[in-house]
């Protein structure tokens, strides 16, 4: 199924955070994004022609975070926005984090 066709579903944690192997396969369905070493963390880098249209990605960001519960790390810096996902009740990476990032991509 399609990422962007699913809902993110509250993690209360219990669950283990995605193996490797899953991540990498993911993020396949997420271009763009990339993984940290610990494959614990997925992150891209969004430039913008200033930061008016930064910020209203972020603002629209928010409102799919928002729909979503699901909440990613954001950096602003002039142009550019960092967004970052993890989830924190896990220590690692979800389904939740590839969700959100196919839908961001939608954007």
């Amino acid at each position: 199924m399609n990422l962007t066709a699913k809902k993110c579903v509250p993690c209360e944690g219990g669950m283990p955070p995605f193996a490797r192997e899953r991540v990498e396969e993911l993020l396949r369905e997420t271009p763009e994004w990339s993984v940290n070493v610990e494959h614990t963390r997925i992150w891209r880098i969004f430039t913008f022609k200033n930061f008016k249209e930064a910020m209203v990605f972020v603002n629209r960001v928010a409102d799919i975070a928002e729909a979503e519960g699901h909440h990613p790390d954001v950096a602003i810096n002039w142009n550019k926005v960092t967004l970052s996902l993890s989830t924190h009740s896990i220590g690692g990476l979800s389904e939740n984090d590839f969700i959100l990032a196919a839908k961001i991509n939608a954007v």
